[in-house]
């Protein structure tokens, strides 16, 4: 599997000799000795990726790393590494969102096992954030009588109904209801409902003016 390792440890030693297992492994790697220094290259989005992150370092630990992140919109999945068994703060890390927390030293076959599934992680996340984009592109693109139109649809009112809520006749909310789901690029109006739940419209209905 391909992707991009992040390793943020102050331990040179260890940065090389995980940089080393990875490189074999296949991955690309990019080593920080800080977690300063990884903010001051802040990680992407633009291609599937992992943080292997130690948790005691000097200036921000690995868990002032992980909230500054997260307080930063990253969606960049999160191992651990630390080298003190802690049930209390392995329990805090996966709270507060890591995908993994491994203890030094780790086997070849630990770490790669749990970067490939925080690789896999990574790689559906994006896929869903560029799907979930792209249906709020389409949203943003329909008329304001279309968007109308939608409301009513997705909340499951007839097309006399929405005629009627409307003011015009069911022929116009046919063409119109029609020209939503072209334009939202779905087949039917379960698909629909669904689009408009994963991307909230169906919370915030959109008042019946021209």
């Amino acid at each position: 599997m391909s992707g991009l390792v992040h390793i943020v440890d102050d331990d040179a030693s260890f940065r090389r000799a995980m940089e080393r297992r990875l490189k074999l492994a296949g991955y690309e790697v990019a080593t920080y000795a800080s977690a300063e220094h990884l903010l001051a290259r802040l990680p992407g989005e633009g291609r599937s990726s992992c943080i292997l992150l130690d948790v005691r370092m000097s200036g921000l630990s690995g868990p002032e790393l992980q909230t500054r992140l997260s307080e930063l919109g990253s969606t960049v999945p999160i191992i651990f590494l630390s080298g003190y068994p802690n049930i209390a703060a392995t329990v805090q890390a996966i709270k507060g969102g890591a995908d993994d927390y491994l203890i030094k030293p780790v086997t070849s076959d630990t770490l790669l096992e749990a970067v490939a599934r925080a690789i896999t992680h990574h790689e559906l996340s994006r896929g869903l954030k560029i799907k979930l984009d792209m249906d709020c592109g389409r949203l943003a693109a329909l008329t304001p009588r279309e968007r109308q139109v939608f409301d009513c649809v997705v909340r499951g009112e007839t097309n006399k109904h929405a005629a009627r809520s409307l003011g015009c006749t069911e022929r116009t909310i046919k063409a119109h209801r029609h020209m939503v789901m072209e334009k939202m690029q779905v087949q039917s109006l379960a698909e629909l409902v669904s689009v408009a739940e994963r991307i909230g419209a169906l919370a915030s209905p959109v008042e019946h003016t021209l």
